[in-house]
């Protein structure tokens, strides 16, 4: 069985005492609860990456940063190398979110690079898939989704699918009032797992673990976990504050039970 995930993106939210009190709030909460099953992460600003990796130690919670360059170091000023995400105390790093590409000109060719940099360093890279309103007004939505993957992993060998996290993220949904609707979910995630089974092998599908993201709340949270293919949670709004991120953990924890006792 694939290890669920909860996750969350704070974008330029929290800042250095913030994400303090939100550590120190989950140290309490996470004390003594069964949450072994489950993977659970928080992606904060880049200058609350240290505050956040002493916030949350000693709980089952880790760090990730919210992006990444793909060299290791050099001329590029603003910029974080993967080395430097590591070395902050991240276990993941998001790559290829809709902002990044829609704001900041960023493409999959881009991200492949990035996502080989991770990989290198031994950071779990989230890669952010999704279709935007006019692709999937146009029926192309699971041929913009087989691209975007297939892009991403380029030039990784077959074994090391399932070293990423997919994260599908309709562009249409982020930020909106509402989440897309479960069965366009189930569907868009089984169309991503049937592109891993035809160009990267059976064991891909089975193992690499596709997580959902959009609009997700503590309310449509549990409905769309009950989908088969949905491996986890990415939230944002909805966890920039503790006691919202411990619903969509509850439930993602939850799930899991569920599925192990099946």
């Amino acid at each position: 069985m694939r290890r669920l995930l909860a996750g969350t993106g704070w974008k330029m939210n929290n800042t250095v005492a913030e994400t303090r009190r939100y550590g120190e709030w989950f140290a309490e909460w996470t004390a003594g609860r069964a949450l072994s099953a489950v993977d659970i992460f928080v992606l904060p600003p880049f200058t609350s990456l240290h505050a956040a990796a002493t916030a949350f130690a000693g709980t089952p919670i880790a760090t990730g940063g919210q992006n990444m360059h793909w060299l290791e170091s050099g001329g590029w000023t603003g910029e974080i190398s993967a080395p430097m995400l590591l070395e902050a105390g991240c276990r993941y790093v998001e790559l290829a979110h809709s902002e990044r590409l829609q704001h900041f000109g960023e493409t999959y060719d881009c991200v492949r690079l990035k996502v080989d940099a991770a990989m290198k360093v031994g950071l779990t890279p989230i890669i952010c898939l999704g279709e935007s309103a006019s692709e999937k007004e146009s029926g192309r939505a699971d041929a913009v989704l087989a691209d975007q993957v297939l892009t991403s992993l380029a030039g990784q060998p077959d074994v090391a699918t399932a070293d990423v996290v997919l994260a599908y993220e309709p562009r249409w949904a982020i930020g909106g009032a509402e989440a897309a609707t479960p069965e366009y979910i189930a569907a868009r995630h089984a169309a991503l797992r049937q592109v891993l089974r035809q160009h990267r092998g059976a064991r891909a599908a089975e193992d690499t673990r596709i997580i959902y993201g959009g609009s997700v709340t503590p309310e449509n949270g549990k409905e769309i976990l009950a989908i088969e293919d949905v491996d986890g949670l990415f939230v944002g709004r909805a966890a920039w504050k503790p006691e919202g991120f411990a619903k969509i953990i509850e439930l993602v924890a939850e799930a899991s039970r569920l599925r192990a006792a099946r």
